[in-house]
């Protein structure tokens, strides 16, 4: 990546953990040079800056971040506008807790249908289980416009790449999931979502 004022960021078109960074970049109308590495790849220029050459890699100047939730908590102090964590304490405490939540429970479940080298059992316990907990959770969704929150928040910017790629994942949802299936069509709509999303995504519905 040549040196450049501008954020750099290395992403997996593919990968639901780039999307999310690709997402809090976009609603924040952030200026980011985006970098392809498919899976199994590594640019010289991201091995330089990353010893464990993952995406997704954040490259801000002299800095280089590469865990997703240090990178999305890096994104929102350094561009606080739009907020995307609530401003008092305990309402963050609970946002960072509700995203642990999903990332223990649905996203590590998206990740065990999406690992080939997992056995076919596994894979569809996994997404029997996942379908079933969305399901249940649906009504919540018709509460607020965003998860739990009258504003978007960290919260969406990591379940709605999750929940885009339910048809790769195998997984659809009945029309009783009418919450979330109208949580999905509203937030899929925003513009700041159709701009995080790589030519790969767009293919995936």
């Amino acid at each position: 990546m040549a040196a450049t004022n501008r954020l750099g960021c290395y992403s997996d078109p593919a990968d639901h953990y780039c999307h999310r960074v690709r997402l809090v970049l976009a609603e924040k109308g952030v200026s980011v040079d985006i970098v392809d590495v498919e899976a199994g790849q590594c640019p010289v220029a991201l091995a330089e800056v990353n010893p464990y050459a993952s995406v997704p890699t954040l490259v801000d100047r002299d800095l280089a971040l590469y865990e997703p939730g240090v990178i999305l908590e890096y994104l929102e102090e350094r561009y606080p506008h739009p907020p995307l964590l609530p401003v008092y304490p305990v309402a963050r405490a609970n946002t960072r807790l509700l995203a642990h939540r999903i990332q223990r429970d649905w996203c590590s479940l998206a990740d065990r249908i999406l690992d080939q080298r997992v056995a076919e059992a596994q894979r569809a316990q996994a997404r029997k289980e996942l379908r079933e907990s969305l399901i249940g959770v649906s009504p919540i969704f018709a509460e607020k416009p965003y998860f739990m929150s009258d504003e978007i928040s960290l919260v969406d910017c990591c379940l709605l790449p999750i929940l885009w790629r339910l048809p790769r994942l195998g997984i659809e949802l009945p029309r009783a999931a009418k919450p979330l299936l109208d949580y999905m069509e509203r937030n899929f709509a925003r513009e700041a979502f159709q701009a995080s999303l790589s030519a790969v995504e767009r293919n995936m519905r």
